[in-house]
């Protein structure tokens, strides 16, 4: 193990479940322990010999951790874990409430400065890649209109928040883009649209028992930043329905700048993703920029980073000669 990076991994769910695969598959990487909520004897990891732990024993792990990847939720996990493992360890996280990421930032900054570690936040493919890419967009061609289109795809960030409304016992939500507005868009329209033009969501809930669902659909369509935005759509299903139908984990979607260059010549710039696991993508993202998060910190680093703030070479495990022979 000597010369590795030394990974913890808070949070096994889907995430932490793709972040222990995603460590598995690297050279430079060794994921030394898992940290849970929940009643560690009942948290079997991939690796058996990989330890798990009460999150409350993290603290005892500072000198043997050298990132930590935060796999919890935004609405609830990330704003009381975050600020937390910040004040022990080099974190990494995919917080994705992309309204409140400037308060989560400021928190995040606050807590990783005082105790000299780097906190990664809002990291994974949107917020993330989908972030650079619109940057990018901009400031090469600065006349245009970027869009973002997310989907067809569950979204983790927003089951999560489905799930944890009361009367709700299971569900998943689906985003799904509008075709139109996506045809208006590539043929250099350059439309002004609205966020519930852009896209629909759809969700599928099993219902607690004694639940009331109409008051579970209204506390749904009206949960601000997730929902109260779009025309959102609530099917009330049984579990073994949920269980048939929606346990696979597909995502995506487009990052497009629409513009023109100086001469006025029209121009169009586009990212796309398509994965089967939004989980296990998302995870492999973490992983990448634990590594440049490491890098950073012994550096001298200190504070919150986001996506923007990580040179890309960073994010690989090879030397820059290297990446300047092979892929430059």
């Amino acid at each position: 193990m000597s010369g590795k990076i030394r990974v913890g991994i808070v949070g096994y769910g889907n995430l932490g479940r793709g972040a222990e695969q995603a460590v598995a598959l690297t050279q430079d990487m060794h994921l030394a322990a898992v940290f849970t909520r929940r009643d560690p004897a009942g948290v079997a990891c991939v690796d058996p010999g990989v330890p798990v732990l009460a999150l409350d024993e993290a603290g005892h792990w500072r000198d043997r951790i050298d990132v930590m990847l935060l796999c919890g939720g935004s609405r609830q996990d990330l704003p009381e874990q975050g600020p937390r493992m910040a004040s022990l360890f080099t974190t990494v996280d995919s917080y994705d409430t992309h309204a409140r990421i400037p308060e989560y930032f400021a928190t995040m900054d606050e807590a990783a400065r005082a105790a000299g570690t780097v906190a990664m936040i809002s990291i994974g493919w949107d917020p993330g890649l989908f972030s650079i890419n619109r940057l990018l967009g901009e400031a090469i061609l600065p006349r245009g209109a970027t869009y973002t289109f997310w989907g067809k795809g569950l979204s983790q960030g927003h089951s999560d928040a489905l799930r944890r409304v009361p009367g709700v016992q299971a569900g998943v939500q689906y985003t799904i883009p509008s075709p139109e507005a996506i045809r208006r868009v590539r043929e250099g329209e350059q439309p002004q649209l609205s966020t519930r033009e852009k896209h629909t969501r759809e969700c599928h809930v099993v219902l607690a028992a004694g639940a009331d669902a109409d008051t579970v659909r209204e506390a749904i369509v009206t949960m601000p930043d997730y929902f109260a935005d779009y025309d959102t759509t609530v099917h009330f299903i049984t579990a073994e329905a949920l269980a048939r139908d929606h346990a696979a984990m597909p995502h995506g979607g487009f990052v497009i700048r629409s513009g023109q260059t100086g001469d006025g010549t029209r121009q169009h710039l586009e990212f796309s993703l398509k994965l089967d696991s939004n989980p296990a993508f998302t995870a492999s993202v973490l992983v990448a920029y634990a590594r440049a998060a490491h890098r950073m910190r012994t550096q001298g680093a200190r504070g919150a980073r986001t996506a923007f703030d990580v040179a890309p070479g960073l994010l690989s495990p090879r030397d820059p000669a290297q990446l300047r022979r092979d892929l430059l």
